[in-house]
């Protein structure tokens, strides 16, 4: 009787431990991207769109952010940091490469922090 009565509470221990570990399906979250025109902000929603589990990505040049509606469950933030700066764009986490930078057009390249 002790053992199913410990087989229980390890058993309820290890679902609610799980249930703490659920992924939002919407999460909203913003990022830093930085950006000049309209020509960046359309490079920069698809290359955020490109990640499996992005549902929404809108960039707004005046604020120089990227707000983002994802399912965590598929996708990591970490991912669309990497994505975008993989087209050329700095974010507040990612360092686009200079190769990646200097392939944009002369009116996309924005100044970079060091």
């Amino acid at each position: 009787m002790k053992k199913l009565i410990l087989i229980l509470m390890v058993s309820l221990v290890g679902i609610s431990i799980q249930a703490q570990e659920k992924k939002n399906k919407n999460a909203k979250r913003d990022i830093e991207v930085n950006g000049n025109c309209e020509m960046c902000k359309k490079r920069i929603e698809k290359a955020a769109l490109s990640v499996k589990g992005v549902k929404s990505a809108v960039w707004h040049a005046d604020h120089q952010d990227l707000h983002l509606i994802i399912d965590e469950s598929k996708c990591s933030l970490e991912q669309v940091h990497e994505a975008v700066a993989k087209v050329g764009h700095d974010t507040n986490k990612v360092k686009a490469k200079d190769e990646d930078y200097e392939r944009l057009h002369h009116c996309c390249q924005f100044e970079r922090k060091q």
